[in-house]
């Protein structure tokens, strides 16, 4: 009998599906500084190419085609775009209390900047900026949203600096 130990995996990419490919690389490529690594590309349902089947196997078979565009952060994670010809082009109610994702977070330690400049391209700031420790540590964090409505959270610091420290104790 063999024993692996566990090993924590790395965080490789995430899928994010827009209202228009096109406006969604725009701020993600100018506000968010990501790469774009493959331009908005067109899918069409069919099973010749080993793509194809993929989507076909994740999507099933109510689909024609869709268009798909891949970015990467400063760090290597990828982020990859998905816009739906007849999927419901506004983000679903939010609600952090039910299971699903909830959001994803992004670090710039000019966050102050930063949610100025999603806010300028259509973006919301959901609440004021924080500070985790004020009066001994730099930390910060907003909850904000992209023009289409995805919610997500920006930090100042790492997240092992920002909970080493034990940010919830008193």
């Amino acid at each position: 009998m063999s024993t692996t130990k566990n090993y924590p995996k790395s965080f490789s990419h995430i899928g994010l599906t827009v209202p228009n490919i096109k406006e969604a690389v725009k701020f993600y490529s100018e506000v968010m500084g990501w790469y774009v690594i493959m331009e908005p590309s067109a899918v069409k349902k069919e099973k010749e190419t080993a793509i194809g089947q993929m989507c076909i196997d994740v999507f099933g078979n109510d689909w024609t085609e869709f268009e798909i565009a891949h970015l990467a952060t400063s760090d290597g994670i990828g982020v990859e775009l998905f816009s739906f010809p007849n999927g419901v082009k506004e983000a679903p109610e939010f609600n952090p209390f039910n299971t699903g994702l909830f959001h994803f977070c992004v670090q710039d330690p000019n966050i102050e900047e930063l949610v100025d400049k999603i806010v300028s391209y259509g973006g919301k700031q959901r609440m004021p900026i924080r500070s985790y420790y004020p009066k001994d540590k730099p930390f910060k964090m907003c909850y904000v949203e992209d023009p289409f409505g995805i919610v997500f959270e920006i930090y100042t610091h790492s997240y092992e600096l920002t909970y080493s420290s034990g940010a919830y104790s008193n």
